[in-house]
């Protein structure tokens, strides 16, 4: 095929075909690295006005990558998309979804991207998210409104919903995304992918530094196939110089879980929010098919769920979150001379801006205090459990405008929204667990709903494969939206 195939029949294969079925098309020489990019590219220029998911394009970048030669490794020659997020190519755009960081290059490529190239992977871009990161949709003043393949007029969640848009429109198979309050899973959930936000310390986060939001957050992949995101993991996950922690190392490579029997195991149906708020029924329905599934492959399955002070840990959460913003705005503005004002930064984040301001040290000791108390109490919960099940989203994708940072509300109203609408996945991102969103649902009007499992910290190797025996019983990878 390399040389010959039309860039039509090649876009094809980028839609059916997951990221390791791409490189071994390029190891049997039936496909170029330089066809796939071209491809890949025809298919974002194609695509973009449509659903707006690329927000830099490193097409020279990529180019040069294949003119001097790919490292061999396990995804030689298929093209990446960064998430335009604290993930750096040296001396590229990096904004952030932001004004205020608008023409900001990098000094240093991230350690993540060395290790993603090495793997192979060609990088030829990077996926729009909100400002910062800040919230459960992609839409921002320097960009505009990602939009979801499955309705352009619903969100394709955030904060790496241009990372999901891309993937979920086969630009590409896979492609990077970053969770620090479920924006991994989020976007998955909205657009019909698998996403794994891995444990605490799996990712390397540096140079620059090696930890976001105090630990909270994370770097991993949204992607069609489970065997894609273990394989990505494997080729990416490790200590790095100045880390202060890390997970455990595992035992064997996460892709060499696939297709491993998970065996029995104990899982925990939660269908309640924390704070109480409502479930769409949708949403709890897919969670309750996903027990019936999980027992019909033998595993047990009991409604229970931890319990915690939900008002003393959204607090402690919200002053890490904010104190952590506050201090790189303020940083940047002494940098470049801007102050951080309405004219360069959205409503929401000026909020956060000012909260962050008014933390003081022992606030934010005690935060953490109250983040490490939760992290003790879910793991004295599952002693009894080996996973936790609940939707990964309270209701379907809303529609666009309705959690942006630009809301038509104050910012306590915009912060009851984002925590009505995703009352489960940040739980996972304040004790540090690895957890995941199953794309095993789908609403009446054919948006994909998101079913999430929790594990233990540092055992990720077991809800692989779990994930792979869900893909086997319930496949989604012919699922797509019509285009």
């Amino acid at each position: 095929m390399a040389g010959t195939a039309s860039i039509g029949g090649i876009e094809a294969l980028l839609s059916s075909r997951d990221a390791l079925g791409l490189a071994e098309l390029v190891r049997k020489r039936q496909v170029s690295p330089g066809e796939l990019l071209d491809a890949a590219i025809a298919r974002t220029e194609a695509l973009n006005p449509r659903f707006n998911f690329i927000a830099q394009r490193h097409y020279d970048h990529a180019r040069k990558a294949i003119a001097v030669g790919l490292p061999k490794g396990p995804f030689t020659g298929v093209p990446w998309l960064l998430k335009d997020l604290n993930t750096n190519i040296a001396g590229e755009l990096t904004e952030g979804g932001s004004r205020f960081y608008k023409g900001f290059r990098a000094p240093v490529t991230s350690e993540l991207v060395k290790r993603v190239e090495r793997a192979g992977f060609v990088v030829f871009g990077k996926t729009t998210t909100p400002e910062l990161g800040l919230t459960g949709t992609t839409e921002n003043k320097l960009t505009g409104d990602t939009r979801n393949p499955w309705d352009p007029a619903r969100i394709a969640g955030g904060s790496s919903g241009g990372a999901a848009a891309a993937v979920a429109a086969g630009v590409l198979p896979a492609a990077h995304a970053t969770d620090g309050g479920g924006s991994i899973r989020i976007p998955a959930s909205c657009c019909g992918l698998f996403g794994l936000k891995p444990s605490r310390g799996r990712v390397p986060m540096g140079p620059l530094r090696t930890e976001g939001w105090g630990g909270l957050s994370t770097h991993h992949a949204v992607s069609w196939s489970v065997r894609d995101s273990a394989a990505i993991l494997d080729a990416t996950h490790g200590a790095e110089p100045g880390s202060r922690y890390g997970a455990p190392a595992p035992a064997e490579g996460f892709l060499a879980q696939v297709g491993k029997h998970p065996g029995k195991l104990r899982i925990a149906l939660m269908l309640d929010a924390p704070a109480g708020s409502p479930v769409d029924p949708e949403c709890r329905a897919a969670a309750e098919a996903a027990a019936r599934l999980c027992e019909s492959l033998g595993h047990h399955v009991e409604i229970a769920q931890p319990n915690w002070d939900v008002g003393a840990v959204g607090l402690a959460a919200f002053q890490v979150m904010a104190a952590a913003i506050a201090a790189d705005l303020i940083d940047r503005g002494k940098a470049t001379g801007i102050a951080p004002g309405p004219e360069v930064l959205e409503p929401i984040t000026l909020a956060f801006l000012g909260f962050g301001q008014t933390v003081s040290g022992m606030d934010y000791a005690r935060a953490n205090n109250t983040l490490q108390t939760l992290a003790i109490t879910v793991g004295q919960f599952m002693e009894r459990f080996d996973v936790i099940l609940a939707p990964t989203l309270a209701a379907p994708p809303l529609p666009l405008g309705r959690i942006n940072l630009t809301p038509d509300c104050d910012f306590q109203q915009w912060g009851q929204r984002v925590a009505v609408f995703s009352p489960f996945a940040q739980m996972a991102n304040l004790t540090g667990q690895p957890s995941m969103s199953v794309p095993l649902g789908q609403s009446r009007a054919g948006l994909p709903i998101g079913v999430m499992f929790t594990g233990r910290f540092g055992e990720e190797a077991l809800l692989y494969r779990l994930a792979a025996q869900l893909e086997k019983a319930a496949p989604w990878f012919a699922r797509r939206p019509g285009l």
